[in-house]
């Protein structure tokens, strides 16, 4: 196998989740160059990675895409999305490939009737079902994420008081049903002892304003002012992150910081959770609220709360993600505590 397409078309966390597979290809196969098919607003995520050596971009572009696909002359391609475009393109490219079991059945009738016939497998390891037909193993150093330079962001560009470390929240997401509210972030801010970095894109600016409002000077609302790439540059220098289940939780894992992710409608069963090496998984915390009937009420989320309470947001417990950010990670292969 010299040349393999890998095929993602989005968003921004299940293409981080499929670095693993990216990085472990190029290095078990001596000689094989990667290239790499994704949705356009997506190819910034993977333009600094070094294991990728071409990018293709979808922008319902297929009549002109195709042809070129096909004169590339690709060995195999590994299928990261398994849905009606990627068939099709493998289908008109015409060469051996593989996917990987997606669950949607099972999803399924666990939103639907609550019946769990879920494996307790992440989808990386999932993911690494498409690549063990070319003996692809996983080498368990966790997910890659790299920025480029010119994307590099500068706390000296920050406010004094975050240079000397600060905390990242992630307060965005596509649906609302799996945002943490807004009283809730602020509480926290409220009780940390650094200072605190929202992240999140230009639609997450207003809520940024309200949190900031309610906790003062502690808290910089950087939504909608960074790109992703920028935002994933503040996430590597903070020393502890907050965030909801969505694309920059992934990249957090990717830096291997200590993360509290917060999930309300949907559930770490599905297989999405933070991704960290083996030396990390401790600090890795989930908050939810467990023993819901109603939850998971979607695989994906929705606009608001079905039955109009939000109970699997407004009651998780505040205090375990405090003592979280109060106590001791390992950072580097060492035990040290946030202060430090």
């Amino acid at each position: 196998m010299k040349k393999l397409l890998i095929i993602r078309f989005s968003s921004i966390g299940d293409i981080v989740l499929t670095s693993a597979v990216v990085r472990c290809l190029k290095e078990q196969l001596p000689g094989a160059e990667i290239h790499f098919l994704t949705k356009t607003q997506y190819e910034p995520i993977l333009r600094n990675n070094p294991y990728i050596a071409k990018t293709w971009q979808y922008d319902h572009n297929f009549k002109e895409l195709i042809p070129q696909l096909k004169s590339q002359g690709f060995d195999f391609i590994v299928d990261l999305h398994r849905n009606f475009r990627s068939t099709f393109v493998i289908f008109r490219v015409g060469v051996r490939s593989a996917t990987f079991p997606k669950l949607n059945f099972r999803k399924w009738l666990m939103v639907r009737f609550k019946i769990n016939l879920l494996p307790a497998v992440h989808i990386v390891e999932r993911y690494f079902m498409a690549v063990a037909p070319l003996n692809i193993k996983n080498d368990g150093r966790g997910l890659d994420y790299f920025i480029p330079p010119p994307d590099e962001v500068s706390v000296s560009g920050l406010p004094d008081k975050y240079h000397h470390g600060f905390h990242a929240i992630v307060i965005g997401g596509k649906h609302n049903t799996k945002i943490f509210p807004a009283e809730k972030v602020a509480e926290i801010c409220n009780k940390l002892s650094q200072p605190v970095i929202l992240l999140g894109g230009k639609e997450d600016r207003e809520r940024g304003d309200q949190i900031a409002g309610m906790t003062g000077a502690n808290v910089y609302n950087s939504c909608g002012l960074y790109n992703i790439n920028q935002s994933a540059s503040l996430i590597r220098q903070s020393t502890a992150v907050l965030t909801n289940d969505t694309g920059l939780m992934h990249v957090a894992a990717a830096f291997s910081k200590p993360i509290v992710s917060v999930w309300g409608n949907t559930i770490p069963a599905f297989g999405m959770v933070p991704y960290l090496p083996e030396k990390f998984k401790s600090n890795s915390m989930i908050a939810e609220v467990k023993g819901l009937s109603c939850r998971p009420c979607s695989k994906l989320g929705f606009k608001e709360c079905p039955k109009k309470h939000f109970n699997c947001m407004q009651h998780i417990g505040m205090e375990s993600i405090i003592g979280f950010f109060a106590g001791k990670w390992t950072v580097s292969g060492e035990i040290v505590s946030p202060k430090s």
